[in-house]
């Protein structure tokens, strides 16, 4: 039954990239309504990781546009690996270090930022939106990056160690410590009430 569960997992991510892939390759060609479905596929992760580097939601909403704008430019230009969502993360990541370069700020993220990208969220319940902000407030840069990365956009451990720039080793070690943290504050907050 696992062996079915990973094998229907790994299909829909395999069809998820082709389908961006074909996205990409329309791009190309300069088709506006292909850059929307693209858009409307890859949005949330793009966010959700602008936000986790730059930490300002004003910030990683000027990275979300510009990403799609550089992607409708550069797209003439990718080379399909089977990781389309990689290369676009790949984007927004130079696209995030260039803005902290010009304003030169590391600052926290508010918490009414990251309350607002939760509500417009589709499937995060109020645990979810609990232990997020218990990710902020607890955790390293690195480990709040990786701990968002993978529960809220979803990337696998491997894809982060990529887009992080990390062995994976350093990924894995960084979530556990963080679940630990977490788990931590959480049962130190139920046990004061």
């Amino acid at each position: 039954m696992i062996l079915c569960m990973t094998s229907a997992r790994e299909e829909k991510t395999t069809s998820e990239s082709a389908m961006l892939d074909e996205c990409l390759k329309q791009i190309a060609e300069k088709d506006t309504d292909a850059l929307s479905r693209l858009y409307l596929r890859t949005k949330d992760s793009v966010f959700g990781f602008a936000l986790s580097i730059l930490k300002n939601v004003h910030d990683a909403e000027d990275v979300l546009q510009e990403c799609y704008l550089n992607v409708y430019s550069a797209a003439s230009g990718y080379d399909s690996y089977g990781k389309p969502l990689a290369w676009i993360l790949t984007i927004t990541r130079n696209l995030c270090y260039r803005k902290l370069r010009e304003h030169e700020k590391m600052s926290t993220i508010p918490q009414e930022d990251w309350e607002r990208y939760l509500e417009e969220k589709e499937g995060i319940t109020s645990e979810d939106k609990l232990v997020l902000h218990t990710c902020m407030n607890c955790l390293t840069e690195d480990e709040r990056q990786i701990v968002v990365l993978h529960a809220v956009s979803g990337f696998k451990h491997r894809e982060i160690a990529q887009l992080l720039s990390m062995r994976i080793s350093t990924v894995l070690s960084k979530y556990n410590r963080a679940l630990k943290k977490m788990r931590n504050n959480l049962e130190r907050g139920v046990l004061q009430k």
